[in-house]
């Protein structure tokens, strides 16, 4: 069974990166067939296409009743989103990031982060019993509302890239949905055979569900991320990143708890969601400084992934 676990995760990485390389053009090109800006296309089809690892997991886990799977798995992904992938692909090449950007669509990810952290807050900051409840994904949901309606605007506002695409309409479509399906299919392979290695060295699952779920589920938004810096797709690249970690919170976690109800009992602490906030306070300090993520800037977010993930192995 190791050596099987081994093959699927090698053939998970393959699949994922050259899903993603599709992804990354198929999702340009129906963006400059419908007017619409790629970061309009990178906040939507590539965001959510990148979240559906971490949406499948949840409903599993919160099924399961594995409330450290539901909240790891969002939390761990939103960390590794901004520090890890954001400051490998600003080694990559420096990111651009558009005025819109920096002054709505990182204020909404904060947001939500700042909400998540409150209603968390009722139970970890008065040391009682730990409850994620019904409610709590419904607030979740509402302010996600926000987000959605700030699309909304969006679309109405369309920006035309100066960019020919490579495909027709359909084939785009076609490319676009056979990736992500790719995507997903890779992704699982990795969480899967990585969950199953980890586990029978007896790591705990708040462990499993901070590193390898999280790492796992993020997979798409790395390679797709890197693949788009390379590609000079910047606007794909942060959009991909902002999107997904909005998507996270209002989406993987809101929909799943206000579908199927709360748990309790988790073991999600102080630190873990003080890592969450300072990691999104710092992307947007980061961007709002002359509107580039630098390599300097991404060095500090990868420095700051070590600290953390130091803290949550060794401590």
């Amino acid at each position: 069974m190791l050596v099987l676990n081994i093959a699927l995760l090698i053939a998970g990485f393959i699949v994922l990166i050259k899903c993603a390389d599709i992804f990354v053009d198929s999702a340009s090109d129906v963006a400059i067939h419908f007017n619409l800006s790629k970061m309009f296309i990178g906040l939507t089809i590539v965001s959510f296409g990148t979240s559906a690892p971490e949406f499948a997991v949840s409903v599993k886990s919160i099924v399961s009743g594995s409330g450290d799977i539901v909240l790891g798995n969002v939390i761990g992904s939103n960390i590794l989103n901004i520090l890890l992938i954001l400051g490998v692909s600003s080694l990559v090449h420096s990111l651009a990031v558009k005025d819109n950007t920096v002054k709505k669509e990182i204020p909404i990810t904060l947001l939500l982060t700042s909400l998540l952290i409150v209603v968390l807050g009722d139970s970890l900051f008065d040391r009682g019993t730990n409850n994620f409840t019904r409610g709590d994904g419904i607030v979740i949901l509402l302010c996600f509302s926000i987000f959605i309606y700030y699309l909304f605007t969006q679309m109405k506002n369309k920006i035309k890239d100066d960019d020919e695409p490579k495909h027709g309409l359909l084939i785009s479509f076609i490319l676009t949905i056979i990736s992500i399906i790719g995507i997903i299919v890779g992704s699982n392979f990795v969480v899967e055979s990585s969950s199953y290695i980890a586990s029978t060295l007896g790591v705990s699952e708040k462990m499993i569900a901070l590193t390898i779920v999280a790492l796992g589920t993020s997979l798409p938004e790395l390679v797709t991320s890197i693949v788009a810096t390379k590609k000079g797709s910047y606007d794909i690249a942060i959009g991909n990143v902002v999107g997904s970690n909005i998507f996270n919170i209002g989406i993987v976690l809101g929909v799943p708890v206000t579908l199927f109800g709360g748990f309790n009992n988790y073991s999600i602490n102080v630190v873990d969601l003080m890592a969450l906030l300072t990691a999104t306070i710092l992307l947007l300090l980061c961007a709002f400084t002359g509107y580039k993520i630098e390599k300097k800037e991404g060095i500090l977010f990868i420095l700051v992934f070590i600290i953390y993930y130091s803290y949550v192995i060794f401590v």
